[in-house]
Protein backbone atom coordinates (compact mmCIF):
# COMPACT_ATOMS: atom_id res chain seq x y z
CA UNK A 1 0.00 0.00 0.00
CA UNK A 2 2.87 2.34 0.90
CA UNK A 3 4.44 1.72 -2.53
CA UNK A 4 1.13 2.59 -4.20
CA UNK A 5 0.94 5.86 -2.27
CA UNK A 6 4.52 6.75 -3.22
CA UNK A 7 3.83 5.89 -6.88
CA UNK A 8 0.66 7.97 -6.91
CA UNK A 9 2.53 10.89 -5.39
CA UNK A 10 5.28 10.57 -7.99
CA UNK A 11 2.73 10.46 -10.80
CA UNK A 12 0.99 13.51 -9.40
CA UNK A 13 4.30 15.38 -9.27
CA UNK A 14 5.03 14.47 -12.88
CA UNK A 15 1.59 15.62 -13.99
CA UNK A 16 1.95 18.89 -12.11
CA UNK A 17 5.38 19.44 -13.66
CA UNK A 18 3.98 18.74 -17.12
CA UNK A 19 1.16 21.19 -16.49
CA UNK A 20 3.73 23.69 -15.33
CA UNK A 21 5.68 23.20 -18.57
CA UNK A 22 2.51 23.67 -20.61
CA UNK A 23 1.70 26.83 -18.65
CA UNK A 24 5.21 28.14 -19.28
CA UNK A 25 5.00 27.39 -23.01
CA UNK A 26 1.63 29.12 -23.18
CA UNK A 27 3.04 32.09 -21.26
CA UNK A 28 6.08 32.24 -23.56
CA UNK A 29 3.87 32.14 -26.65
CA UNK A 30 1.68 34.93 -25.29
CA UNK A 31 4.75 36.99 -24.42
CA UNK A 32 6.13 36.55 -27.94
CA UNK A 33 2.80 37.59 -29.43
CA UNK A 34 2.79 40.72 -27.25
CA UNK A 35 6.29 41.76 -28.35
CA UNK A 36 7.03 44.09 -31.20
CA UNK A 37 9.37 42.77 -33.88
CA UNK A 38 12.05 45.20 -32.64
CA UNK A 39 11.75 44.00 -29.03
CA UNK A 40 11.92 40.42 -30.24
CA UNK A 41 15.05 41.00 -32.36
CA UNK A 42 17.17 42.50 -29.57
CA UNK A 43 20.34 40.43 -29.14
CA UNK A 44 19.43 37.90 -31.84
CA UNK A 45 21.44 39.17 -34.83
CA UNK A 46 24.82 37.77 -35.91
CA UNK A 47 26.39 41.15 -35.08
CA UNK A 48 24.92 42.99 -32.12
CA UNK A 49 23.32 46.27 -33.16
CA UNK A 50 23.52 45.43 -36.87
CA UNK A 51 21.20 43.55 -39.22
CA UNK A 52 23.04 41.61 -41.94
CA UNK A 53 20.95 40.93 -45.06
CA UNK A 54 22.13 38.73 -47.91
CA UNK A 55 21.19 38.80 -51.58
CA UNK A 56 22.63 37.37 -54.79
CA UNK A 57 25.82 38.15 -56.66
CA UNK A 58 24.62 39.77 -58.81
CA UNK A 59 21.10 40.65 -57.67
CA UNK A 60 18.58 40.86 -60.51
CA UNK A 61 15.65 43.16 -61.32
CA UNK A 62 12.81 43.54 -60.58
CA UNK A 63 13.93 42.28 -57.17
CA UNK A 64 16.93 44.61 -56.83
CA UNK A 65 17.13 47.42 -59.39
CA UNK A 66 20.53 48.84 -58.51
CA UNK A 67 22.70 45.82 -57.75
CA UNK A 68 25.43 47.96 -56.22
CA UNK A 69 23.22 49.59 -53.59
CA UNK A 70 20.28 47.40 -52.50
CA UNK A 71 20.10 49.43 -49.28
CA UNK A 72 18.46 52.15 -51.38
CA UNK A 73 15.35 49.97 -51.40
CA UNK A 74 15.05 50.08 -55.19
CA UNK A 75 13.39 46.88 -56.34
CA UNK A 76 10.84 44.55 -54.77
CA UNK A 77 13.07 42.46 -52.50
CA UNK A 78 15.31 45.40 -51.64
CA UNK A 79 12.21 47.31 -50.52
CA UNK A 80 10.82 44.33 -48.59
CA UNK A 81 14.17 43.79 -46.86
CA UNK A 82 14.46 47.42 -45.77
CA UNK A 83 10.84 47.44 -44.56
CA UNK A 84 11.48 44.31 -42.49
CA UNK A 85 14.67 45.90 -41.15
CA UNK A 86 12.71 48.97 -40.02
CA UNK A 87 10.15 46.78 -38.23
CA UNK A 88 13.03 44.95 -36.53
CA UNK A 89 14.33 48.29 -35.26
CA UNK A 90 17.24 48.83 -37.68
CA UNK A 91 17.60 51.99 -39.74
CA UNK A 92 19.60 52.02 -42.99
CA UNK A 93 22.80 53.01 -41.16
CA UNK A 94 22.63 49.79 -39.14
CA UNK A 95 21.93 47.45 -42.06
CA UNK A 96 24.80 45.66 -43.79
CA UNK A 97 24.32 43.83 -47.10
CA UNK A 98 26.35 40.78 -48.07
CA UNK A 99 26.32 38.42 -51.08
CA UNK A 100 25.93 34.67 -51.50
CA UNK A 101 25.49 32.31 -54.41
CA UNK A 102 21.87 31.12 -54.63
CA UNK A 103 22.52 27.45 -53.85
CA UNK A 104 25.30 28.13 -51.31
CA UNK A 105 22.82 29.79 -48.95
CA UNK A 106 20.58 26.71 -48.97
CA UNK A 107 23.45 24.42 -47.93
CA UNK A 108 23.50 23.15 -44.32
CA UNK A 109 25.61 24.94 -41.76
CA UNK A 110 26.04 28.29 -40.02
CA UNK A 111 25.32 31.53 -41.89
CA UNK A 112 27.11 34.87 -41.83
CA UNK A 113 23.83 36.72 -42.45
CA UNK A 114 20.63 37.21 -40.49
CA UNK A 115 18.37 36.53 -43.46
CA UNK A 116 18.76 36.06 -47.19
CA UNK A 117 16.24 36.84 -49.93
CA UNK A 118 16.75 35.73 -53.53
CA UNK A 119 13.31 34.41 -54.44
CA UNK A 120 13.74 31.34 -52.26
CA UNK A 121 10.70 29.11 -52.62
CA UNK A 122 9.65 27.59 -49.31
CA UNK A 123 9.84 23.79 -49.60
CA UNK A 124 9.92 20.84 -47.16
CA UNK A 125 13.26 19.66 -48.56
CA UNK A 126 14.95 23.01 -48.01
CA UNK A 127 13.31 23.39 -44.60
CA UNK A 128 15.27 20.35 -43.42
CA UNK A 129 18.52 22.37 -43.49
CA UNK A 130 17.43 26.03 -43.28
CA UNK A 131 14.58 27.95 -41.66
CA UNK A 132 12.07 30.05 -43.60
CA UNK A 133 9.96 32.97 -42.57
CA UNK A 134 6.32 33.17 -43.56
CA UNK A 135 5.82 33.94 -47.24
CA UNK A 136 6.06 37.43 -48.69
CA UNK A 137 5.24 36.72 -52.38
CA UNK A 138 3.82 33.97 -54.59
CA UNK A 139 4.90 33.51 -58.20
CA UNK A 140 4.29 31.32 -61.24
CA UNK A 141 6.95 29.61 -63.33
CA UNK A 142 7.37 30.93 -66.88
CA UNK A 143 9.32 30.06 -70.01
CA UNK A 144 10.87 32.63 -72.34
CA UNK A 145 13.11 32.72 -75.41
CA UNK A 146 13.59 34.30 -78.81
CA UNK A 147 10.56 36.00 -80.30
CA UNK A 148 11.01 34.31 -83.70
CA UNK A 149 11.07 30.80 -82.21
CA UNK A 150 8.20 28.46 -83.16
CA UNK A 151 7.72 27.95 -79.41
CA UNK A 152 6.74 31.62 -79.01
CA UNK A 153 3.17 30.61 -79.82
CA UNK A 154 3.19 27.56 -77.52
CA UNK A 155 -0.23 26.74 -76.13
CA UNK A 156 0.45 23.44 -74.33
CA UNK A 157 3.40 21.67 -72.75
CA UNK A 158 3.61 19.42 -75.81
CA UNK A 159 4.78 22.48 -77.77
CA UNK A 160 7.80 22.77 -75.45
CA UNK A 161 9.00 19.15 -75.47
CA UNK A 162 11.57 19.59 -78.23
CA UNK A 163 13.25 22.67 -76.75
CA UNK A 164 16.72 22.80 -75.22
CA UNK A 165 15.87 24.53 -71.96
CA UNK A 166 18.25 26.33 -69.62
CA UNK A 167 17.78 27.10 -65.93
CA UNK A 168 19.68 28.61 -63.00
CA UNK A 169 21.27 26.19 -60.52
CA UNK A 170 19.55 25.48 -57.22
CA UNK A 171 16.14 26.84 -58.27
CA UNK A 172 12.78 25.09 -58.11
CA UNK A 173 12.50 25.80 -61.85
CA UNK A 174 14.64 22.69 -62.39
CA UNK A 175 11.93 20.51 -60.87
CA UNK A 176 9.25 22.15 -63.04
CA UNK A 177 11.26 21.38 -66.16
CA UNK A 178 12.01 17.77 -65.21
CA UNK A 179 8.68 16.86 -63.62
CA UNK A 180 6.15 19.00 -65.49
CA UNK A 181 7.52 20.00 -68.91
CA UNK A 182 9.58 16.79 -69.28
CA UNK A 183 11.48 17.93 -72.39
CA UNK A 184 13.09 15.46 -74.79
CA UNK A 185 16.58 16.51 -73.62
CA UNK A 186 17.91 17.15 -70.12
CA UNK A 187 17.83 20.81 -69.04
CA UNK A 188 21.13 22.68 -69.09
CA UNK A 189 21.90 24.10 -65.64
CA UNK A 190 23.80 27.37 -65.33
CA UNK A 191 25.30 29.15 -62.33
CA UNK A 192 22.70 31.92 -62.52
CA UNK A 193 20.26 33.67 -64.84
CA UNK A 194 23.04 35.84 -66.26
CA UNK A 195 24.86 32.76 -67.56
CA UNK A 196 21.59 31.32 -68.89
CA UNK A 197 20.89 34.57 -70.75
CA UNK A 198 24.32 34.40 -72.39
CA UNK A 199 23.58 30.84 -73.50
CA UNK A 200 20.25 31.92 -74.98
CA UNK A 201 21.87 34.85 -76.74
CA UNK A 202 24.48 32.55 -78.30
CA UNK A 203 21.87 29.93 -79.34
CA UNK A 204 23.21 27.24 -77.00
CA UNK A 205 19.67 26.86 -75.65
CA UNK A 206 16.21 27.60 -76.99
CA UNK A 207 14.52 28.89 -73.86
CA UNK A 208 14.87 29.60 -70.13
CA UNK A 209 12.50 28.73 -67.29
CA UNK A 210 12.38 31.19 -64.38
CA UNK A 211 9.84 32.81 -62.10
CA UNK A 212 7.37 34.98 -64.03
CA UNK A 213 8.53 38.45 -62.84
CA UNK A 214 12.14 37.62 -63.76
CA UNK A 215 11.08 36.35 -67.19
CA UNK A 216 8.96 39.43 -67.88
CA UNK A 217 11.69 41.83 -66.78
CA UNK A 218 14.41 40.16 -68.84
CA UNK A 219 12.31 40.11 -72.01
CA UNK A 220 10.99 43.66 -71.56
CA UNK A 221 14.20 45.39 -70.48
CA UNK A 222 17.34 43.30 -70.79
CA UNK A 223 17.15 41.11 -73.92
CA UNK A 224 15.86 42.58 -77.14
CA UNK A 225 14.15 40.09 -79.45
CA UNK A 226 12.89 37.84 -76.64
CA UNK A 227 9.43 37.22 -75.27
CA UNK A 228 7.68 35.26 -72.54
CA UNK A 229 6.06 32.24 -74.18
CA UNK A 230 3.79 31.81 -71.18
CA UNK A 231 3.42 30.96 -67.52
CA UNK A 232 2.94 27.28 -66.79
CA UNK A 233 -0.58 26.31 -65.77
CA UNK A 234 -0.90 25.44 -62.10
CA UNK A 235 2.62 26.58 -61.18
CA UNK A 236 1.56 29.66 -59.22
CA UNK A 237 2.26 28.09 -55.84
CA UNK A 238 5.91 29.08 -55.40
CA UNK A 239 5.83 31.06 -52.16
CA UNK A 240 8.97 33.06 -51.42
CA UNK A 241 10.25 33.27 -47.84
CA UNK A 242 13.18 34.91 -46.11
CA UNK A 243 15.88 32.29 -45.54
CA UNK A 244 17.63 31.98 -42.15
CA UNK A 245 20.06 29.53 -40.58
CA UNK A 246 18.34 26.38 -39.31
CA UNK A 247 16.41 27.00 -36.09
CA UNK A 248 17.48 30.65 -35.93
CA UNK A 249 15.30 32.26 -33.21
CA UNK A 250 15.27 35.50 -35.22
CA UNK A 251 12.63 33.92 -37.48
CA UNK A 252 9.97 34.65 -34.85
CA UNK A 253 10.88 38.34 -35.01
CA UNK A 254 10.98 38.36 -38.83
CA UNK A 255 7.51 36.80 -38.89
CA UNK A 256 6.27 39.51 -36.53
CA UNK A 257 7.73 42.10 -38.89
CA UNK A 258 6.10 40.55 -41.98
CA UNK A 259 2.77 40.25 -40.18
CA UNK A 260 2.93 43.94 -39.26
CA UNK A 261 3.75 44.88 -42.88
CA UNK A 262 0.82 42.82 -44.14
CA UNK A 263 -1.63 44.21 -41.60
CA UNK A 264 -0.61 47.81 -42.27
CA UNK A 265 -0.88 47.36 -46.05
CA UNK A 266 2.78 48.29 -46.56
CA UNK A 267 3.70 44.92 -48.10
CA UNK A 268 0.81 45.25 -50.56
CA UNK A 269 1.97 48.76 -51.46
CA UNK A 270 5.54 47.55 -52.05
CA UNK A 271 4.27 44.66 -54.17
CA UNK A 272 2.07 46.96 -56.27
CA UNK A 273 4.88 49.46 -56.79
CA UNK A 274 7.51 46.98 -57.93
CA UNK A 275 5.68 43.90 -59.25
CA UNK A 276 2.45 45.03 -60.90
CA UNK A 277 4.15 45.28 -64.31
CA UNK A 278 5.48 41.71 -64.06
CA UNK A 279 2.50 39.45 -63.49
CA UNK A 280 0.64 39.20 -66.81
CA UNK A 281 1.51 36.53 -69.38
CA UNK A 282 -0.32 33.87 -71.43
CA UNK A 283 -0.91 30.51 -69.74
CA UNK A 284 0.60 27.37 -71.22
CA UNK A 285 -1.82 24.52 -70.63
CA UNK A 286 -0.73 21.24 -69.09
CA UNK A 287 -2.81 19.27 -71.57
Amino acid sequence: MKRQIIAAAALSAILLAACGDDDKKSSDTTAAADQTAAECAAGKTVTDGTLTIATGEPAFPPYVINDATPEDGQGFEAAVAMAVAAELGFDAANVVWTRTAFDAAIAPGPKDFDFNLQQYTISPERAEVVTFSQGYYTSSQAIFGLTDSPAASAATLADLKGLKIGVAAGTTSIAYIEDVIQPDSEPLIFNDNAAAKEALDSNQIDAIVADLPTALYITAVEMEGTTVYGQIEGSGTDEFGLLLAKDNPLVTCVDLALTALKESGELDAITTEWMSDYVEAPVISLG
